[in-house]
């Protein structure tokens, strides 16, 4: 028979369509006989799903695999030999089957820096257990050896496109929701299987005999593993599996729309106190574990931009701790300004917002100055003028504890000596009743010389009377709502209501213990009562731009301050907060709006001052 190729080539010309692309889902590749192979139900299902795939063959080159995953939407781990033991410490056992070294250690690299980007990920049988190991579960070599109880046959011989045994599906996973039923049946090709569950991870599907079936992410990540196929029921034309591959082209389809959203919006932190952790010699340029902000992290969370403050805790106050905490600053500024300048290459100081555009369009990251706490300034009003003349964009008037410029919303009553202090935890009394005298002086001269007025911290009374003090619009770097959680440092639905009336902006802030009332922190563990998870934030959020308009809200973390929540743990989980805004329906117009648009509409305001 002759094909015409030509014609299928016209067909495919004729007439130009605009389409919207399709994510691109990677699927790893087999290794056998000195060939990469691929099981035709995996391509197959992903095309039928919806995406492009794409086969990720077996190499050994680590330098190309961050490179590789920028291109790819969602990444599939497919099923193949047995993982090697060797990897995870342990001596193989004489029931193991063949492992195929030319693949193990690229996925399981492939695994962690896919975590890190937060890209969708799927693992089917081999790659389930790829997934866990990878994120510090552990497997078992043989369930029929190292299982205690009796196993139902799991290695079948049948056919693989027919079920084989049943499982039992958690109310409330991915699972159960895609297949609306408490037990599926699955088919079953292993000896091997997940021993413990990730701390990421947690156990949604198993079988009649307790191994473990599937796993996904708790921390409202695009994880999910199943040990069973599913990719063989395409090739019988049934649909019954497809579901698993539809929400990972979904998730992916997701993931790709908010990286694309990152490269036209600008994305910026208005809160970071990175510089807390100076004293522990952290890398700013490598993956370093101490801190929740630097490069890489910012480069996998798509974050363009944070404001780094030097924060100083509220100590005394006589003449020689006052220009202690000047020089404090100073010193914690210079820090900054030396770390940058030592990756230059790839980050840079900006002091307006259009420093942030232009360092965007240039492919770097940009850092800002900030300081925490006007105890900086000691009682010399032209600290501020100097402070300014560094760069600061900000400063919080205070902290915990009443200072010289107001008092705080957790307050230190000062009122037989200076150096008598006792901490008031009900934060009924201040000092001041607000801001002081010296404290309105100083607020003048921020407005004079375009340093914005920072109440996050700030006493309620501190708030209205910064308000009307102020000439120019305050903000609250990293404040959330006490409606949703009561809690002194928040602000209440009031206080929103005037700081928009003034044109000002209220940053959500990502610390626990102001998102839930007795909200324990974060451990990567199951789900604990009362913890405040990116869910949590994104309610808070919705409320502040009930009150005030999504024109007056923002996003200020607190990394490195305490800030860091379940699916929004560090800078490069910050692409999760906006997936989960494109879920609440924001419009990118409003997104860009959150995402820094609102606080630098502030600190254009602000900009009045030739430095």
């Amino acid at each position: 028979m002759n094909f015409d190729w030509q014609a299928e080539y016209s067909d495919i010309i004729t007439d130009f369509k605009t389409t919207e692309a399709r994510p691109v889902i990677g699927i790893t590749g087999n290794y056998d006989k000195e060939t990469c192979t691929l099981a035709e139900g995996y391509y197959q299902s992903v095309l039928k799903a919806g995406g492009i795939p794409l086969i990720i063959p077996p190499f050994e080159t680590k330098a190309q695999l961050p490179e590789l995953l920028d291109r790819l939407d969602g990444i599939i781990f497919s099923g193949g030999g047995d993982p090697n033991p060797l990897l995870f410490g342990e001596q193989p056992i004489k029931e193991l089957h063949g492992i195929t070294p030319q693949r193990d250690m690229q996925e399981l690299l492939l695994v962690r820096l896919a975590y890190d980007r937060q890209i969708p990920m799927l693992g089917i049988c081999k790659g389930i257990q790829m997934i866990n190991a990878a994120l510090g579960g552990t497997l078992y070599q043989d369930i029929h050896v190292q299982m205690e109880g009796t196993r139902i046959k799991h290695s079948q011989d049948q056919d693989r496109r027919y079920p084989s045994h049943t499982v039992r599906l958690e109310e409330g996973s991915i699972l159960h929701r895609l297949f609306k039923a408490d037990e599926i049946a699955v088919n079953s090709f292993h000896h091997q299987a997940c021993k413990d569950a990730a701390p990421c991870l947690k156990v949604t599907a198993r079988s009649t005999d307790g191994v473990i079936e599937a796993v996904e992410s708790n921390e409202y990540k695009s994880i999910l593993g199943v040990q069973w196929h599913p990719e063989p029921y395409i090739l019988r034309l049934s649909e019954e599996m497809l579901p698993i591959f539809q929400w990972l082209v979904g998730e992916a389809a997701e993931y790709k729309a908010a990286k694309a959203m990152h490269r036209r919006v600008l994305t910026l932190d208005s809160h970071c106190d990175t510089p807390m952790l100076f004293n522990q010699n952290i890398n700013f340029a490598s993956r370093d574990p101490k801190i929740l902000v630097d490069l890489h992290k910012m480069a996998e969370g798509h974050l363009d931009s944070t404001i780094m403050v030097a924060y100083l805790q509220q100590n005394e106050r006589d003449e020689a701790s006052l220009e202690n905490a000047t020089a404090k600053a100073n010193q914690i500024l210079t820090q900054i300004e030396k770390m940058v300048a030592a990756h230059c290459t790839a980050v840079d100081i900006a002091y307006t917002p259009d420093d942030l555009w232009r360092l965007k369009a240039q492919g770097k990251r940009a850092i800002m100055l900030g300081i925490e706490n006007g105890y900086a300034i000691g009682k010399d009003v032209s600290n501020v003028e100097a402070f300014r003349k560094r760069g600061v964009v900000y400063m919080t008037l205070c902290h915990n504890g009443d200072n010289d410029l107001c008092d705080s919303a957790r307050h230190r009553v000062n009122t037989c000596h200076p150096l008598d202090s006792s901490f008031d935890p009900d934060g009924l009394k201040g000092e001041h009743g607000g801001v002081s005298a010296f404290g309105e002086k100083v607020i003048k001269e921020m407005n004079r010389v375009g340093m914005m007025v920072d109440l996050s911290h700030a006493s309620e009374e501190s708030f209205y009377d910064a308000l009307d003090i102020s000439s120019t619009p305050i903000v609250c770097s990293h404040s959330s709502a006490k409606a949703l959680c009561d809690h002194p440092r928040n602000l209440t639905d009031h206080q929103m209501r005037k700081l928009a009336e003034r044109g000002g902006v209220a940053q959500v802030t990502l610390y626990h213990g102001f998102l839930t009332k007795g909200s324990p922190d974060f451990n990567h563990g199951p789900l604990l009562p009362n913890e405040a998870t990116i869910l949590t934030a994104i309610d808070h959020l919705n409320h502040m731009v009930n009150v005030m308009g999504v024109e007056h809200v923002g996003i200020g973390t607190d990394f490195d301050g305490d800030g860091g929540i379940r699916g929004c743990a560090s800078a490069s989980e910050l692409i999760n907060f906006t997936r989960r805004l494109m879920k609440e329906r924001y419009s990118e117009q409003q997104i860009q709006m959150i995402w820094g648009g609102n606080f630098l509409r502030v600190m254009r305001e602000c900009e009045n001052y030739e430095l």
